[in-house]
Parts: C-alpha cells; sequence; structure tokens
C-alpha cells in the first residue's frame, strides 16, 4: 500500500515533526511510508501533479492555521482527479471542530482528532484490511477519529494519550538527509502545565516526558549529522528544573556550534539555573523565547495567565548582562480588556528590557480556546478563516489595531534587524518620550507616506528615516544623522559601493584621513591599528564618513564630545572577523 505523509510549510527550511512522529510509529508496520513536504508559496496544481504521479493508496496532511487553506484547495484538486484515494487530515487545526470541517468539507474522509501516532497507524491497518479484503475500512473500531458513514459524520471512542512516552519511537532514528539546511523542531515533554486561554496547550491537562537518555540520544544524533538549528517545541521547557539543567548542561558539553531555541518561562527561572545558564552557556548557543504577552494584571487574570513581572524583567535583565543568550519576547495585542493606552504601557514595559528581538502578535481566536469560546464577554469581531485574526473588541478598535499594526511593521524593519541600534537608542533617550510613541510616530508616516506599499532597499531604510526626523524638530539633528552613518557602515559586512548621504567626502579629503590615520597608528586601538600597517592595501578596505561627534567616545562613556569628526571603518573581507572602526578630528587631519 502506498501512503504518503504530507503538510504545507510556512518556509521551505521548516521541517515537520509531526509527520516524522507519525512515519516512526508506523513504519514497523509500513516500511515504505512517503513524506513529502510543500510549502504553502508552491502552486496548488503542482502539489496536486505531484502528489498524483506517486500514485498513494492513502493520503495525509498535517494542519495549522498557517496552511489550512492551502491544504483545502490542495485536496479539494486532489479528489477531483484522485476521487477514491482517502484524504486524512490531522493536527491542532481540525481537531477541535472536526464536526465543522468534516461537514463543510466533503473531501475529507477522515480526522484524527488530538495525538495521532496510534490513530494513524491503526488506520493504515484499516485501509490495508480493506484493500485485501475488498470490504470497507471498519474505521467505527479506530479510536479518535470524525469519519464518514454513508452520508452521516460520526465519531469514534476517544483515544487516551500516550502514557509511557518512549514508546514513540524515535522521528530521527534515521532519514536524516531530510532535514540538511532546515530548521529542526524537537520536542523533550508535551503538555503545559498552565491554563492561558488564547492558547491550545491550555487544553491538555499534565506535562509528559520522554527520558533523558532518548533526547539525549537523538539531540547528539542530530548534532553529530551537522544540524545547524533546533527549536524545542515544548511548551515550558524550564518547568522540570532538574531535567532541564540535565539537558542544559548535555547541550554546553555537546553542542558543536548547533544553536538551541527553548521556550522559556522566565519568571519561575530558579536562580540557581539562571546563575548557571549565565556563567556555563556558550555565546551564542542557546536563545530564548519568552511569552510576556500583557503587563496588565486584569488582562492576565482574564485569561488564566499567572505571572510575575519583576521577577520576569529581572531574569531577562541578568540574562541579557552576560551577553551569552539572545532573547526573543513576545507580545499579544487584543487580550481582553487591555485597550490602546494600556497596550501602550505594555510595549514600553517589555520594551525596557531590551530584548534582542520584540515579537509584536495579535489575538487568534484559535478553535478550541478558552477566548473564543467567551468571545461575546468581551465583544470580539474576528477573521471567520484561518488565521481568526481579531479585528477588535470592547475596549480596542479596528482602527486601534490598524495603528498598531503600523508599530510592529517599524518595529521588525528596525529593531529586530538591528540595522541601527545605536541611532535608536539615541532617538528613545534624547528625542521621543517612550519607544512605544516613536515606533507609532514613525510607522504613521510610514503609511502616509505609501511605503507600505511598495519594497526598499537597505539605503531607503536610513533616508526614509532621516525624512521622517527632519518632520519632528529634533534637536540636534545633525548627531542623529552622524549615528545613522555610523551604523549603516558599522553594521556591513563589506565596504558598501553606494552611500546613501550627500556630504560624501571628496577623494582629497579621503586622502588625507587615511594619512592621519597611518601617521597616529601607534596611538589606535589595537583591533583597528593592525589594519593600518600598509597604506596602499588600508586604502582599498575603508570607507568615511564626516560627522558631527566622537562616536567612540560616547559609545565607551556616554559622554558627547561635539566637533568635526570623520568616521573611518574599516572592511577586512576575513570570514569571521569584524570590522573595525576609529574616529579622526579633522583639527588633525588639517595638521596632517
Amino acid at each position: 500500500m502506498n501512503i504518503l505523509l504530507s503538510t504545507l510549510n510556512a518556509k521551505f527550511i521548516h521541517s515537520s515533526l509531526a509527520l516524522r512522529y507519525l512515519r516512526s510509529y508506523a513504519q514497523a508496520s509500513f516500511p515504505t511510508i512517503e513524506l513529502v513536504e510543500y510549502t504553502i508559496n508552491d502552486v496548488t496544481l503542482n502539489i496536486v501533479a505531484d502528489i498524483y504521479k506517486r500514485e498513494p493508496d492513502v493520503v495525509a496532511f498535517s494542519c495549522y492555521i498557517w496552511n489550512i487553506r492551502e491544504t483545502l484547495d490542495v485536496i479539494r484538486n486532489l479528489k477531483k482527479v484522485c476521487p477514491d484515494v482517502p484524504v486524512i487530515l490531522g493536527g491542532p487545526e481540525v481537531t477541535y471542530d472536526a464536526d465543522f470541517w468534516m461537514k463543510k468539507h466533503p473531501e475529507i474522509d477522515v480526522i484524527a482528532i488530538g495525538e495521532g501516532e496510534q490513530t494513524f497507524l491503526e488506520l493504515l491497518q484499516a485501509y490495508q484490511e480493506a484493500k485485501e479484503t475488498g470490504q470497507p475500512p471498519r474505521l467505527r473500531d479506530v479510536a479518535g477519529i470524525a469519519y464518514r458513514d454513508q452520508e452521516h459524520v460520526r465519531f469514534s471512542m476517544p483515544r487516551a494519550q500516550i502514557e509511557e512516552m518512549d514508546t514513540i519511537p524515535s522521528p530521527y532514528q534515521d532519514h536524516l538527509d531530510e532535514l540538511n539546511n532546515r530548521v529542526v523542531y524537537f520536542e523533550a515533554s508535551r503538555g503545559c502545565p498552565f491554563k492561558c486561554q488564547y492558547c491550545l496547550s491550555s487544553i491538555e491537562d499534565g506535562v509528559r516526558y520522554f527520558s533523558l537518555e532518548r533526547v539525549k540520544e537523538d539531540l547528539l544524533r542530530l548534532i553529530n549529522h551537522g544540524v545547524k538549528t533546533i527549536k524545542f517545541v515544548d511548551r515550558t521547557f524550564n518547568i522540570n528544573k532538574k531535567y532541564a539543567l540535565e539537558i542544559f548542561q548535555f547541550l554546553i558539553d555537546n553542542h558543536n556550534g548547533t544553536v538551541f531555541q527553548f521556550e522559556i518561562t522566565a519568571d519561575i527561572l530558579r536562580a540557581d539555573v539562571l546563575d548557571f545558564l549565565t556563567e556555563n552557556a556558550p555565546p551564542g548557543v542557546f536563545r530564548f523565547e519568552i511569552g510576556v504577552q500583557s503587563t496588565n494584571d486584569e488582562t492576565n487574570r482574564l485569561v488564566q495567565r499567572i505571572q510575575r513581572f519583576d521577577r520576569l524583567s529581572r531574569t531577562v535583565t541578568q540574562i541579557k548582562n552576560s551577553g551569552k543568550i539572545d532573547q526573543h519576547l513576545d507580545l499579544i495585542a487584543g487580550l481582553p480588556e487591555e485597550d490602546y493606552q494600556s497596550f501602550r504601557k505594555t510595549f514600553n514595559d517589555v520594551f525596557a528590557l531590551r530584548p534582542e528581538e520584540l515579537q509584536l502578535g495579535f489575538l487568534k481566536m484559535l478553535r478550541g480556546t478558552g477566548v473564543r469560546a467567551r468571545a461575546k464577554d468581551h465583544g470580539y469581531v474576528f477573521m471567520d478563516e484561518s488565521p481568526y485574526e481579531i479585528l477588535g473588541n470592547n475596549v480596542l478598535s479596528f482602527g486601534d489595531m490598524q495603528k498598531i499594526k503600523r508599530v510592529e511593521d517599524v518595529l521588525e524593519k528596525y529593531w529586530n534587524a538591528h540595522r541601527m541600534d545605536h541611532t535608536l537608542e539615541w532617538l528613545l533617550e534624547h528625542v521621543f518620550e517612550s519607544p512605544f510613541d516613536f515606533f507609532q510616530s514613525f510607522g504613521d508616516y510610514w503609511e502616509s507616506k505609501g511605503w507600505s506599499r511598495i519594497g526598499h532597499q537597505l539605503e531607503d531604510l536610513f533616508t526614509r528615516l532621516q525624512s521622517f526626523l527632519q518632520t519632528q524638530q529634533v534637536e540636534k539633528l545633525e548627531h542623529v544623522i552622524s549615528l545613522m552613518k555610523f551604523d549603516f557602515l558599522h553594521n556591513q559586512k563589506h565596504r558598501p559601493r553606494k552611500l546613501w548621504w550627500e556630504d560624501v567626502m571628496e577623494k582629497q579629503e579621503m586622502q588625507a584621513t587615511f594619512t592621519a590615520v597611518f601617521e597616529q597608528r601607534d596611538q589606535l586601538r589595537e583591533d583597528f591599528a593592525r589594519h593600518a600597517s600598509l597604506e596602499k592595501d588600508y586604502f582599498k578596505h575603508t570607507l568615511t564618513a564626516k560627522v558631527s561627534f566622537d562616536i567612540e567616545t560616547w559609545i565607551k562613556t556616554g559622554d558627547v564630545i561635539e566637533g568635526d569628526y570623520t568616521l573611518v571603518v574599516y572592511y577586512p573581507y576575513v570570514e569571521g572577523e569584524h570590522n573595525a572602526f576609529t574616529m579622526v578630528d579633522a583639527n588633525t587631519i588639517a595638521s596632517a
């Protein structure tokens, strides 16, 4: 029997953990299961044609909010050319409203409800038996499904969760070449102890763990294969202190350059674990995703979210000060009873922690969640189709939501992309009342110019910020422009060919600067001075810019020493080696 397991990933670099679990559980009985991953950007007809040529006897898809529309489009057309091929759907998007999906989409033959490993195997056995006997498959005997019986939708007996997690064969025992150049998703446990009402994990009771031996074996196999990024999907990785610590230690000892991302509940991260991580974590190997969502106590109470923001802040700050672990903090706009001003406060509270990345998301009324069940209590209006994003509620209008979306747009382009961190820090400290006000004002200006409907080059991000700031009557705007020049030059790996500012130095001025630097090389910082030994070579590797204050001193001490300075940036063109910079006083150039 030809069995095809498939899904439509959001991006090519993603990989499906669910499909690999299903294959590993069933392949002892069905060793020829074929796993094929597409993306939501693939042409529907191309996907259908590819499935058709594989001549499957059974096709199963894993469904989520990000792929359900495209998946349904595929199976509608697939059923037209392969009407007798059973189509099985599973995954969180179809689990919690199976009756709705079955009745609305007659092309679906079966929906696996909840945890799917045992269910999928038994379904395949039922179809195999039917193929051998010529009788209809005995679907009523398979627990945990919705299925069709003539014109009616039926539900079989519910299926209990798998308690002994190690009885599920490893999804990473073989087929590792499929994971080359992909992000790998990894699971050490299932379930979540918390009951946040906007999250599907709140529906499942308890946390079940794979054994540490099993987890270590799988991780080491992936590391040795050369996987670059492993993302743990455990909802609260640090809930079991001893378990988490042992995995952290194992990865510290064996990482071999692989990067690991964890979802951490920061306010319950124990002090000794925090100290251990900040002292022992190799720089750049761990990455933490921390859901804050809101700092409004009443909002958190309404969604049954238990959170101590003071403790969370201390944890995030200590981790950031260690300089070893990047942190990705999440917010959700549109939670119950959080109006625009309250969300502004939430944003500023969290931005004050200066996370490496701040994700601003919007509440989605997921099927099966408490917020969706009680949507009328807070006047929610939301999209009927996936991703079920809210359009407003009793305290947050659609207009307010659109304003916050403009904040999110420039936040992604400027802060999360880290294209001009020094510039933003100056603006937030000296110009705007709060971070939110900067991103909101700039986002509104961006929208008014129609830039959200056209693309942009890197240089455009700088010229558009400059254009915005010229409307704001910014004091010491020349200092901001100077920092923008610094960020533009210092953040690039290669010497840029195109500069966005108008006061580009003439060749004669550049030569005078190079001469001054060469003559003062003994007084320069070592990281810069060692590049200044050969003036001819040095000229090919540098770029200069006129600036209005000593940026190097400001970065070191915070002191602003104004004057006519020249910024000099050196690009080494050596793998793993960062560029270097120095400041040259114009008076020094003149004397040289």
